[in-house]
């Protein structure tokens, strides 16, 4: 797979020093290796990606070794990773997986000689950074491009729910990883009000993880059964998202609207919180949620900031089409750090 580079940025990176380096993206869910060719400080391609089910897998480098198996030829001795979970210190947790990385033995156990471990919402925000136009559908909002400069929220419903800020300057740009999907959820009427309090009963605390990430819809769903008075049938998620995505069940329909207009509120909060003049969706559910975002409540909550109405409606909200973005982000970032 082809990464969506400009062809000057090609131009540039096939005229340097090019070389191959592994990308990963480590999720709750699932971990994605692929081969990256990066050069000039830009990456120029992206190999098709092996997606391994971390719950298949006792650690990391036992998916790097099944990566090896499946390339066929011994792996490079560089890694650019993206990590769903808080990056820093000699053991990174992820936040949904029971996997525990330690860098510093990458050398030892998976012979790589140069890395680079970022969040995996900060590789996405590199991916948005790099990516062309044609990488984002279209949302809400001012219907043009992203702006050239200024601050851009990058959010993603997934296993978790990632949030970082992408700050683009004249030629450049910097990035932000969060931990702002786990903030307070603040229910917006009075159903959610209700909604929330059934989520106390068995939560400690409901942060807006518990509503807008792939489990979202099950608890919001449950909710609604709840206060309808119904006896639910447990549902798997992935059931439970193709009834609600097919209108099969018109209870699972209502769950999934609900979901989109928290997420459009969540989008507008961090928006607003950020200094944002765009908003951009990625994460494993955002194709999912493709066509269903422009039809749902979702533009109607993200406008819905009382005397900020005008400046949300000005605001450009973009999905990524891209199908791997983590891996994309991982390694730009990779190839601008160690250009």
């Amino acid at each position: 797979m082809k990464s969506q580079l400009s062809p000057i940025e090609r131009e540039a990176a096939a005229t340097s020093d090019v070389r191959t380096i592994v990308a990963a993206d480590v999720g709750g869910t699932h971990a994605r290796l692929a081969l990256a060719t990066i050069g000039g400080g830009n990456l120029v391609s992206l190999g098709k990606p092996l997606t391994l089910k971390t719950g298949n897998y006792a650690s990391f480098q036992t998916a790097w070794e099944q990566f090896g198996t499946h390339v066929g030829a011994p792996l490079p001795s560089e890694l650019a990773i993206a990590f769903a979970g808080p990056v820093g210190g000699d053991a990174l947790k992820l936040t949904n997986n029971p996997w525990v990385i330690r860098p510093e033995q990458f050398a030892e156990k998976l012979h790589v000689e140069r890395y680079l471990v970022l969040n995996d919402f900060g590789a996405v925000a590199h991916a948005v950074a790099t990516l062309e136009p044609a990488a984002f559908d279209h949302i809400c909002g001012d219907p043009g491009l992203i702006p050239p400069t200024g601050i851009v929220t990058v959010i993603g419903p997934g296993t978790g729910f990632g949030v970082a800020a992408l700050i683009k300057r004249a030629g450049a740009y910097d990035v932000i990883e969060t931990e702002g999907g786990h903030i307070d959820f603040a229910p917006l009427d009075p159903l959610e009000d209700q909604i929330l309090v059934f989520l106390r009963k068995s939560l400690r605390r409901v942060s807006i993880e518990r509503l807008v990430a792939g489990g979202g819809l099950v608890n919001i769903h449950a909710a609604l059964g709840a206060i309808e008075q119904r006896a639910l049938a447990p549902l798997q998620d992935k059931d439970l998202w193709a009834a609600a995505l097919e209108s099969k069940d018109s209870l699972a329909a209502a769950a999934l609207d609900r979901y989109c207009m928290i997420l459009g509120a969540v989008a507008g909060d961090l928006a607003l919180a950020q200094g944002a003049n765009a908003v951009v969706i990625a994460g494993s559910l955002a194709k999912r949620l493709q066509k269903q975002l422009p039809k749902s409540g979702f533009a109607g909550r993200f406008i819905a900031k009382g005397r900020f109405e005008r400046r949300m409606q000005a605001i450009p909200v973009k999905l990524v089409n891209h199908e791997q973005p983590g891996l994309v982000g991982a390694a730009a970032a990779f190839a601008s750090k160690f250009r």
